[in-house]
């Protein structure tokens, strides 16, 4: 077969998986099973992959389920403890307080909040924690979920304390090589790492800027009474003083200090910014926006988990702050979990593995139920029972209704991240072929020359949207990237920046991820009419970031010390 062939069977999984979930909008329970009996068959026939292989990659993808099931389940049970313990009362009614519009809002839980969780925690738990919360403050059950997507694109590179550059970007490339040639030019590893990191930071900056708008425009559009985009437009100069307020610090930190902390940092600062500006309503326009009346949503708008003013009856009113508690201590123990190393080490002694499932090298899985976020979630769920004195029967509910909840999203999943990792251990195989999504990503550069670094983000998109990871699509395609750039003779460093970048803006459109954040709303089955709407942004964050990279690279000269000059 020619190498055009190959990279079409490659992207045939992919394109199967768009048509059935978005242009069929058929749920994903049934499409991603197809998808994946798809894959296995390419993988088998085409790729040449054994036999067990593939079923090793489909057990290491349920090793990865097991996790992200254990990290959603803790996400929804801390909701459904909240809203016995009146928690999530206490928050909705102190929202009234600062603002009652929902773009305001939305800015402030989904933007800032969710950038802190993001940065803190990341692999997805910042749209399974705000998702929810926005629910249960009155939003609609697929806006929350689409809004609490937008989240997972400025904040991702530098998500989970820095993972998908240190670990990603670090593991990626052939750093033993790269040192060597740094050597000889009288740079340093560091000193490049560094510069990749800051070129990241610098890139999300620039784009990111306009997130929290184009996140309430496309709010308002789909999910407002008259469906209008000036209704989203209005809040224009509040959302970019919001962009601002988080991506100076955040860039800043990048910059100066690293990839572990720039994503906390920019949401701590923002919201100790933009919270007081909201109280005071600067920059907010006069008009208060709100969703249409309830009885006017339609179906598809509606999850299965909502709280009724009823859940509330019998308790005794908790203080705005005491309802907030919960959330700060999950993000203080998230930072200190990843951090802090005598607490990390003994969260990661409690593991469940497997190395070289099946006897196939490098094919492992791991659980570690205490360090994932799962646990740590479990664990403020045990604290916020003893603080908001809930009862036994109380936190017994809350467990029952999570446990029921976990169940759709597990069958979904089954299928879909197993089909990931066969396409991600697809480099092993008799036909003496490279992986199918490096398949796909040399057709993509082969067909458009010098132009490329524009589409370099895209490719880095298309990993993210294949693996559900930004980590994972740096780990898959960053020595690719530099490949290909010193084929062009362009900055190396440059180049793996735009495949962080472009990886982080494709977690918006993943469908593992989708499926995760549908099912803390109770929202399964809808997941190709999220990512219909979730693909705008993605693609405004994919345009802008391939036009930086153009104008970097052949307009300013962007270099690096592979290049001679640092």
């Amino acid at each position: 077969m020619t190498d055009t062939t190959l990279a079409l069977l490659a992207f045939t999984p992919l394109v199967l998986a768009g048509v059935l979930l978005i242009g069929l909008r058929m749920p994903a329970k049934t499409a991603m099973p197809a998808v994946y009996v798809v894959t296995a068959l390419i993988a088998l026939f085409a790729w040449d992959m054994t036999f067990t292989r593939v079923i090793a990659s489909s057990l290491q993808g349920l090793i990865l389920t097991v996790s992200i099931l254990w990290i959603i389940f803790g996400a929804i049970l801390l909701l459904n403890a909240m809203k016995y313990s009146g928690g999530i009362a206490a928050i909705r009614n102190g929202f009234s307080g600062i603002s009652p519009d929902r773009r305001v809002q939305a800015i402030i839980v989904a933007w800032l909040f969710g950038c802190f969780i993001e940065g803190a925690s990341g692999f997805g738990t910042p749209a399974a924690v705000a998702a929810p919360l926005m629910v249960a403050l009155g939003f609609p059950a697929l806006a929350a979920v689409v809004v609490g997507m937008m989240i997972q694109s400025t904040p991702v590179s530098f998500g989970a304390v820095g993972t998908p550059i240190v670990v990603g970007v670090t593991g990626g490339v052939n750093q033993s090589a790269i040192t060597e040639r740094l050597t000889a030019e009288g740079a340093t590893w560091a000193e490049y790492f560094r510069l990749i990191t800051a070129e990241v930071a610098i890139v999300h900056g620039i784009v990111g800027i306009l997130m929290p708008l184009i996140m309430v425009v496309i709010m308002v559009r789909f999910f407002g009474a008259n469906r209008s985009w000036k209704e989203g437009l209005s809040i224009t100069p509040f959302a970019i003083f919001s962009g601002v307020a988080f991506v100076v610090p955040y860039v800043l930190a990048g910059v100066l200090l690293g990839p572990e902390f720039p994503s906390m940092i920019g949401a701590m600062v923002g919201l100790a910014i933009v919270v007081p500006a909201a109280r005071r309503g600067f920059l907010i326009p006069k008009d208060t926006w709100d969703f249409p009346p309830r009885e006017a949503w339609l179906d598809e708008w509606i999850g299965k988990f909502e709280i009724k003013l009823d859940d509330m009856a019998g308790k005794t009113p908790l203080s705005t702050a005491m309802g907030w508690v919960p959330y700060v201590l999950l993000a203080v123990l998230l930072v200190i979990s990843r951090t802090v190393e005598p607490v990390r080490s003994a969260l990661n002694s409690l593991t469940f593995g497997w190395s070289n499932i099946l006897g196939e090298a490098g094919v492992s899985g791991s659980l570690e139920p205490l360090y994932l976020p799962g646990g740590i979630l479990v664990f403020v769920v045990l604290l916020t029972a003893l603080i908001h004195r809930m009862r036994a029967t109380e936190l017994k509910a809350a467990f029952s209704e999570s446990s029921r909840t976990i169940l759709g999203a597990g069958f979904v999943l089954i299928f879909t991240i197993p089909m990931v990792r066969i396409l991600i251990n697809s480099g092993v195989n008799g036909a003496d072929l490279v992986s199918m999504p490096v398949a796909m990503a040399q057709f993509v550069a082969n067909g458009v020359g010098d132009v490329y670094p524009f589409f370099a983000p895209a490719v880095g998109a298309l990993g993210a949207f294949i693996a559900g990871s930004n980590t994972a699509a740096n780990l898959m395609l960053a020595e690719f990237q530099f490949n290909v750039a010193e084929a062009l003779g362009v900055s190396t460093a440059m180049m793996v920046a735009l495949q962080a970048v472009g990886a982080a803006a494709g977690n918006m459109i993943a469908i593992h991820n989708v499926v995760a954040a549908s099912a803390t709303v109770g929202l399964l089955g809808r997941e190709g009419t999220t990512i219909r709407k979730t693909i705008l942004p993605t693609i405004y964050y994919l345009v802008f970031t391939g036009a930086i990279a153009m104008i970097a690279i052949y307009v300013i000269g962007v270099s690096d010390p592979l290049m001679g000059a640092g």
